[in-house]
């Protein structure tokens, strides 16, 4: 009996993948797992069905355009990043508030909210060479799609977070004497937090887009403007190395997000 224990305790414990599946190491490995698989299986039908650089280049071949014009990933890299954000932190503002108005105020939601849905349904790629024309094909044109992409989310976020409050709450505070704006700043806001940072996530994104859109289109830099160059000069691996660029940015944003909403209203989950 006693040695029956005594193997019990020395055999190796099994690997239990349910459990694995539930921590934050499984959300970092099996990601990088099913990239590296997706780039060997990439590169093996590129050697098979011997496909052109100039049609599909292999990833061995982003990866050593990715190397050789590393300079220019990065300064165009930095322009996107700074585009965006600079649309993104206009479009926090400006939704936040038109949010806190549509929220409060039944007249400017019957009056501005219709027209907000008519030109949120506008695709803003048709509105970037107007930009152009009036800004010039520089920054500007990338900020303001960026920020006409991303502020409608985050206001009707912030609009929806303040109408779920509890009327019979609002009520006891308007009767202690409180305004609009008490009500919103000690309730509303902590109440629409969580509203907020979820459309954040989606905001920072849309801006992203928007950002590469205008580049595209209308642009003197940034990674938007990169791929196209290099599509014209048909360096395919270049613009694929940009794409790839755009894909990792693009992750970071989003964590970046999810990290700080963690952070800020850690109480909320």
């Amino acid at each position: 009996m006693q040695g029956t224990i005594e193997s019990a305790r020395r055999s190796p414990k099994k690997f239990d993948f349910d459990a694995f599946l539930n921590t934050k190491l499984a959300t970092v490995i099996l990601p990088a797992i099913a990239t590296v698989l997706l780039f060997i299986l990439w590169e093996f039908a590129v050697w098979a069905l011997k496909i052109q650089p100039f049609n599909l280049p292999a990833p061995s071949d982003i990866l050593k355009a990715a190397i050789k014009f590393a300079p220019q990933l990065m300064e165009n890299s930095l322009r996107t990043v700074w585009t965006t954000f600079a649309g993104f932190a206009i479009a926090s503002l400006v939704g936040v508030v038109l949010g806190f108005l549509i929220g409060y105020s039944k007249f400017i939601y019957l009056t501005f909210y219709p027209l907000l849905v008519a030109f949120n349904t506008i695709p803003k790629s048709a509105l970037v060479p107007l930009l152009a024309v009036w800004f010039g094909a520089n920054a500007i044109p990338a900020i303001v799609t960026a920020f006409l992409l991303a502020f409608f989310p985050i206001a009707v976020n912030v609009a929806l977070g303040l109408e779920t409050i509890e009327p019979e709450m609002k009520d006891v505070l308007y009767a202690l004497g409180a305004s609009d704006f008490e009500i919103f700043q000690k309730v509303g806001w902590p109440h629409t937090l969580p509203y907020v940072f979820a459309s954040l996530k989606i905001a920072v994104s849309f801006s992203f887009i928007g950002a590469v859109i205008a580049e595209s289109i209308a642009s003197n830099a940034g990674l938007g403007y990169l791929i196209v160059q290099a599509a014209s000069d048909f360096n395919v691996p270049l613009a694929f190395a940009a794409l790839i660029a755009l894909a990792i940015l693009g992750v970071m944003l989003y964590a970046l997000f999810v990290a700080i909403e963690k952070k800020v209203i850690y109480w909320a989950r």
